[in-house]
């Protein structure tokens, strides 16, 4: 056994660390490492009971991470791009493949429609991996993107009420789609009611013990208690943990949260991924290799086409249509997901070894995806594709994309530095602990949110990012908290200017020894300001008092070094 255990962290290793290289995502890496361990390669291990058990934790963690992305502002905000391009894509890509479905396979009309639709949903964590990476979120081309995605996200809701159809013999489409459309609905504003009036006063509660446990705790019970009740209603269980992450979007504790659950959502993922590597029937795929390869360049060419062509109809420039298409073209998790809980569930909507052989087709073209963006990029930079055409950035038409300033810290301090860059009119986000310091912010229209500075995801979350941000504050009234968040923004961007308090001046120079540009002691400035006043009431003149404060300042206040109580 331990052996065994090795050799799979060890085969899972080499592949995590291959596909990372070819910046392809993790999750692949997964598939593959739980192919090779299966029955039909190693044989390592055997898919019983408890990785299946793992598996639909997994299932459950990957539904709430799609959730936790769909938040309502954001979806009104977008609308337009959303449910205009997003739909449009989804119903195109869906039309021109049901044809082909319905013709070259035996499936009811009720299966090629359920397959098409799934095979029209791309693979969120990949494209947003590959968009981050080349820094190509915030342009034009990115954000039509991720509108793309939301949509496709948010058309996970009745794809997923649509499952128990198939379990029945009989089937009405008018009344089943008057039904899901009533019950899509019903969820989304039962979202917005509970996340806002039941979910955020407990959260805060919650938050306000300072305790990661329990705030963990609290997303677990929240993520099984939705579950059970979609279970008991007769809907799939994996809709519940989509809507507490839908729940969990609607609070100010979002960003944390995402931040908090990520590690232990990526493990059960990846147990998910490998545990559906090992179902995976090889010999079946490699007896029919030409139809899963026919059915990877199919499906890359169609997407690929409808989606080009709505772009084009939208006035998206070529260049930019193209790589929308593009990045779009693949299959995704959520294909993945359906046909996993179809077998799981006993759906005979398609048979067994087709529902094999789309998963195969989905994962190699996940993994196809980076290839072809690769021969894209160089075909542009070699002058032989579109070489006139340069992708657009979002820059000053949308000053609101990314703040200039983040603010560690809403306590006296930030909330000062944050009323004068809104009378500059300088864009901030201010990031803090204290759920009271938090709502009593928000309520006074400053733009505050609820993270732990210390965390990198929640910093990048919130905007953080090299030659991004234009300056961070660090207003913290925690030596120790302050000087972990100023390492923890430098992890992030190394060359960011940080501006920080310090209590004294021993404060001061461990945060200048850590990358701070300026760390100003409030008990020697506040002594300054202090001893001004009294000098000019005796007549001092302010050209000699100022003088004097720049040399006691210079040097980091090395005049007054051994000369105060530093200490204190």
């Amino acid at each position: 056994m331990p052996l065994s255990v090795l050799i799979f962290f060890g085969i899972l290793f080499v592949f995590v660390c291959a596909l990372r290289m070819a910046k392809i995502g993790a999750l692949v890496a997964f598939l593959v490492a739980g192919i090779l361990s299966g029955p039909y390669v190693l044989n390592l291990f055997e898919l019983n009971q408890t990785w299946e058990f793992l598996g639909n934790m997994g299932i459950m963690f990957l539904w709430f991470n799609i959730g936790l992305e769909i938040n309502i502002k954001r979806l009104w905000t977008m609308r337009r791009t959303i449910f205009g391009f997003g739909a449009a894509q989804v119903m195109m890509a869906a039309v021109m493949m049901f044809p082909l479905l319905f013709g070259l396979t035996h499936w009811s009309v009720l299966g090629c429609i359920m397959v098409a639709l799934v095979l029209a949903m791309s693979s969120t964590s990949e494209d947003l991996n590959l968009l981050t990476e080349r820094n190509q979120l915030n342009t034009g081309a990115g954000r039509q993107t991720f509108s793309i995605l939301l949509f496709q996200d948010l058309l996970s809701i009745p794809l997923l009420a649509m499952l128990p159809v198939f379990a029945g013999k009989s089937f009405n489409l008018g009344a089943t789609a008057i039904d899901i459309a009533v019950l899509s609905v019903l969820l989304v504003l039962s979202v917005v009611v509970v996340g806002r009036f039941i979910l955020n006063p407990l959260l805060r509660r919650v938050a306000n013990l300072k305790s990661r446990e329990a705030l963990l705790l609290a997303v677990m019970i929240n993520i099984v208690l939705w579950a059970v009740v979609m279970d008991l209603m007769g809907l799939p269980a994996g809709l519940g943990a989509f809507l507490a992450g839908m729940l969990m979007s609607e609070t100010i504790y979002r960003h944390q949260i995402s931040a908090e659950i990520n590690p232990y959502a990526m493990l059960f993922m990846a147990f998910f991924f490998i545990s559906l590597g090992m179902g995976l029937d090889l010999s079946l795929l490699i007896g029919r290799w030409y139809i899963v390869l026919g059915g990877l360049v199919g499906l890359v060419a169609v997407k690929f086409m409808a989606m080009f062509m709505v772009a084009r109809v939208r006035h998206v420039p070529v260049a930019d249509a193209a790589f929308i298409a593009l990045i779009l073209a693949q299959g995704g998790e959520f294909g993945l997901l359906i046909l996993h809980m179809m077998k799981a569930g006993g759906i005979n909507a398609i048979p067994d070894a087709h529902a094999e052989i789309l998963s195969a087709v989905i994962i190699l073209s996940i993994m196809a995806t980076p290839v072809l963006l690769a021969v894209f990029d160089y075909l542009r930079r070699s002058g032989r594709l579109f070489a006139s055409a340069n992708t657009r950035a979002l820059n000053d038409a949308q000053p609101g994309a990314v703040p200039n300033v983040i603010i560690c810290g809403f306590g006296r301090v930030g909330r000062i530095v944050a009323q004068m860059l809104d009378a500059g009119g300088v864009p901030y986000v201010a990031i803090d602990m204290d759920v009271n310091a938090v709502m009593q912010g928000r309520e006074n229209g400053f733009n505050v949110v609820y993270g732990n500075t210390t965390n990198r995801d929640v910093l990048s979350n919130f905007g953080l990012a090299p030659r991004k941000t234009r300056a961070v504050v660090v207003a913290l009234d925690n030596a120790e908290v302050a000087r972990r968040t100023v390492l923890t923004v430098k992890s992030v961007a190394p060359r960011v200017r940080i501006f920080a308090r310090a209590r004294n001046l021993a404060e001061s120079k461990i945060l200048r020894r850590h990358g701070v540009c300026e760390a100003l002691p409030e008990t020697i400035e506040s002594s300054f300001f202090l001893a001004r006043g009294v000098m000019s009431h005796l007549g001092i003149s302010d050209v000699r008092i100022g003088r004097m404060l720049d040399a006691m300042r210079a040097d980091n206040y090395a005049a007054l070094d051994g000369n105060t109580d530093a200490q204190e």
